[in-house]
Parts: C-alpha cells; structure tokens; sequence
C-alpha cells in the first residue's frame, strides 16, 4: 500500500530527477504477503527463508539401468573371466520393499530406484549380458533386458568401485540445509526445487496490479481506419508490455477521450482491479490535458491526504509528470507525459522501480555501467536537465539510436540502453565515457 505523496515546495518548483524518484520509493510500499500455490507464485518474491524438511534424494537411489550388486563380488571380472552372479529379483522406482542382495547375488535396478539393502554398488546394464547369456550389452540391447520377473544369471564383465552409479540421499540438499532465501524470484527452476522438496505452498509478495491507461481524443486502436489527425495508440501497449516484463499483472484500457469526466470515472472504475495506476498524455500545460483537469482536486477533501501532484523535472524527455494517490485506498498514481519516447523512458526511470519496489525486491533500477560513446559527432544536451538518449550497447561502448525528439519512437525498436548526460553537461565527444541504463 502506499501513504500520500507530500505536497510541492511551491507551484515553480523544478524537481530533479532523483527527487521526484525518492518520492515515489519513499510513498510507495511493498504489498503485504498471501500464501500461494507453487503455480500461481512463479514470478513472485519469496518472504521467508524455505527450509529443506526433506533430504532430496530422500534415499540413495540408482542413476543408471544395470544391477545392484556387492563389490567382492564383481572384483576382477573381465569379459573372458566374468562374474556370474544369482538374480534375485528387480527393483522399480518406487518400490518399497527392494529384496536383499547377498553374497553372489545381484538385483536388476532400473533408473531412479532404491539401492537395495546389501547392494554396495551399481553396474550399469553396458557391463553385463543383461541375463540373457549373450555377451556384453551394446546399442539398442542396453534395453533388451530379460523379461521382467525372469531372474536367472547374469553375467558381468568389469568391476565396479564402492557406490559407483548411486546417488547418495542428500547429495542434492540435506534436510535442515536452507533451499532458497527470502527475496528470492520464483522462476521454473526455483518452484521445481519446492515441489521436489514437498513444499506445496509458499508465501510471497504477490505480483502487483498494474491498470495502464492513455488519454487523448486523436488516439485510435491498432487495426482501425486512421481519419484526418487522428494516429494510433501505442503508448499503452508499450507501457503494458514494459509493466509486464518488470514483473507486474498489466492491464491495458484503451485510450479515452479528452474528457475529464470521462477520465475520472474510468479511473474510478479500474481501482477495484489496481495496485498502481498509470496513465499516460495530458500531464503539460495545454488546453486539453485532462489528466490534470480530472486527478488536479481527486482526495483534496481526504483527511489522509491523496490526491495527485502535477511537477516540472529537469529532465528530457519527460519534464511533466504527475504522481501521488487516489481512491479509498490510496492507490498510487503515476501521470506520465503523453510523446511515446517521454513515456517510455518515464516508465524505465520511475514506474519499473515503482513495480519492483511494490514486489517487494532490494533491488529495483534497471543495471547501469559505464561506456565510451561512439558516435559522428558530439551529443548536445539542455542546461540543467538530465538527458536520457536511446542507445545501442555493446562490448563497453555505446552509441545514440534516433535523435533527440520525444516523437521519435522507432528508434526504441533498436535501443537495448539509455545515454545519460548529467544536469551540468551541455556536450558530450565522442570517445568520452557516459553513463548507461541497460534496457536488456
């Protein structure tokens, strides 16, 4: 859950970029922890540590198809010499009551199954006739065994040491030992691991609620027939997407009209399903931007607060923004500018870290190192803002995708990074190192 965002120190206030990013990640909280099915947790974070209950393997176990014999027994066999050693019966994975293997004894052992009491080691079928009184096992005859519950002879042509082809019980994870810690991500791996150690539940933070929403009476739906001035909304689907892949359950509303009524309902609406709302256009200054007119006053009347605080960042692209909380519940909203490039690299500086914070992670930017600039010329950069440009990273250099503009949104098809050029730098040659945002 989040609390209210503190109000502006004044209406000409220029927030940077780091402190409109503090006030996000000190307003908004992790959700609290629910106990989940292993299925319905992959991509969650893990609350508590997961401690192994039971040794896995659980049992020392055969890792190949052969037979389970004593050590004195196949010492100094050899094709011309071979040990002939009484089958005493077989062993399945899963069976229970594997017989006892004594002196000149041997058990046919599949795969996966029990050592059998008295069993020392395991030869695997390659080494013996496979009771069949033919010779050496070789090619499609590894699986030709005899007939299972024929017992017999079975002939052994090499020796085998102590334990060989066995897996110890716990030689994976002990009982006691910790299997995964908390913060912990749950992918395929990490749920194979919970299952395998019987854990059927376990209790995460779950994947937050992202309602993702443009605003703007020219935007018309992929697939549609374009009319004069009107172009097609991408900046949802962009944003939906990107809140997926960091992690959250997205939803995607299509674009609503420039109508401030309209806008307010709609949110009204998508709160029952949300735990973070963004929306993206009508953050500026124009006579349009309804994002401000219908969230300016929303929980002004509230006792705890609320409501959404509309700033100027030194920033580009992305200098208007908006963010604070709104319904009963104070939900936290983030108002993104409505150009594809300003709300994409809107949604990687803020909104990601929002997500992840939201998750419950430690860690919620995006990783960032140093590179040299490749480029024809030297970058340019407004005074006193932060500039992010679209980059393609490689091999510790990077070089600019695009150019400047905030429209320019097939360049980020081809970026996997963002340049960053500090407030106090206005040009940056090439050959110099800058500070990149890895996108990838």
């Amino acid at each position: 859950m989040s609390t209210a965002a503190p109000r502006p120190a004044g209406q000409d206030h220029l927030w940077s970029v780091d402190e409109h990013l503090e006030d996000i990640l000190t307003t908004v909280r992790p959700l609290e922890p629910i106990e989940l099915q292993l299925l319905d947790a992959q991509g969650c974070v893990l609350v508590d540590d997961v401690t192994v209950q039971v040794s896995l393997p659980p049992f020392d176990n055969s890792s190949m198809d052969g037979y389970a014999v004593r050590v004195a027994d196949v010492a100094g066999a050899s094709e011309e010499f071979p040990a002939v050693l009484e089958v005493v019966g077989d062993v399945a994975a899963g069976q229970a009551d594997p017989p006892q293997v004594g002196p000149g004894q041997a058990a046919r052992i599949m795969t996966g199954a029990p050592l059998p009491p008295g069993a020392e080691t395991v030869v695997p079928v390659e080494w013996t006739d496979g009771g069949l009184g033919e010779g050496p096992v070789t090619g499609m005859r590894a699986r030709s065994l005899a007939p299972e519950g024929a017992h017999g002879q079975v002939h052994i042509y090499r020796p085998a040491e102590a334990r060989a082809h066995v897996r110890a019980k716990g030689s994976d994870v002990k009982a006691g030992d910790k299997a995964l810690e908390a913060g912990t991500v749950l992918g395929p791996s990490q749920i194979a691991l919970l299952a395998a150690i019987g854990r059927g539940t376990v209790r995460v933070r779950p994947r937050p609620r992202v309602v993702v929403m443009s605003t703007g009476s020219e935007l018309v739906q992929p697939d549609e027939q374009l009319a004069e001035g009107q172009i097609y909304d991408s900046n949802s689907f962009s944003l939906t997407a990107a809140a997926r892949d960091a992690g959250a359950i997205a939803y995607r509303v299509g674009a609503v009209a420039d109508d401030a009524e309209t806008l307010r309902s709609t949110v009204e609406d998508q709160l029952v399903r949300a735990d973070l709302m963004v929306t993206t256009g009508g953050v500026s200054v124009g006579a349009y931007d309804v994002v401000k007119e219908a969230l300016s006053h929303v929980g002004d009347e509230d006792e705890a607060g609320g409501g959404i605080d509309f700033r100027k960042l030194a920033m580009q692209p992305g200098k208007p923004q908006g963010f604070g909380s709104i319904g009963p519940d104070h939900t936290p909203l983030l108002a993104l500018p409505g150009n594809p490039v300003s709300s994409y690299v809107s949604f990687e500086i803020f909104v990601r870290p929002a997500i992840r914070t939201l998750m419950g992670l430690k860690d919620v930017h995006r990783p960032r190192m140093t590179a040299t600039l490749t480029a024809d010329k030297a970058l340019t950069s407004p005074k006193g803002r932060r500039q992010f440009l679209r980059g393609k990273y490689a091999d510790g250099e990077v070089r600019p995708v695009g150019g400047a503009g905030s429209h320019l949104i097939a360049a980020l098809a081809h970026a996997d990074a963002l340049i960053v050029v500090p407030e106090d730098v206005e040009s940056v040659e090439p050959g110099s190192e800058v500070e990149v945002v890895l996108l990838g």
